[in-house]
Parts: structure tokens; C-alpha cells; sequence
């Protein structure tokens, strides 16, 4: 499941195990350094190029992740 891969990138990114998935980003204490970090990691992890305009539109584990979604469900 895409979110459980997307929650464990941002738990080992914000170094925090206890991450729910609609904690936003930024209140964990999420910037930009952490999210290029993230980004890279759906590239390498997920194959993915998330635009950064999008993470910050959707800074939860539960939003990404329908963004994501979104995507695959794009692609024929």
C-alpha cells in the first residue's frame, strides 16, 4: 500500500516513528531540506517525481499519498 511506503520515507526523513498519516508536515517540523530528501527518496523508492508545488499542496502521509494514487491511476 502506497501509504504505508510513503509513511515510512517521511518517518525515517523527519526522524520520528510516530507519525500519523494526516500529521502535516510542517508541524512535525518538516522544511525544505527534509522534503527535497523526500523527494528523492519517491524517485528512488516509489519511481516517482512528485513536484514540490505538490508536496506542499498535500503535507500529509494520507494527501501525498492520494496524489500518488492519483498518478498510477493517470498512467495506462
Amino acid at each position: 500500500m502506497i501509504v504505508d511506503r510513503v509513511r515510512t520515507i517521511w518517518c525515517r526523513e523527519l526522524r520520528n516513528d510516530d507519525i500519523a498519516v494526516d500529521d502535516n508536515f510542517f508541524t512535525l517540523g518538516g522544511q525544505s531540506v527534509i522534503m527535497a530528501r523526500i523527494q528523492a527518496a519517491f524517485i528512488d523508492e516509489l519511481g516517482l517525481e512528485v513536484p514540490v508545488d505538490q508536496m506542499f499542496l498535500n503535507p500529509t502521509v494520507a494527501s501525498i499519498s492520494a496524489y500518488i494514487e492519483s498518478l498510477n491511476a493517470a498512467t495506462p
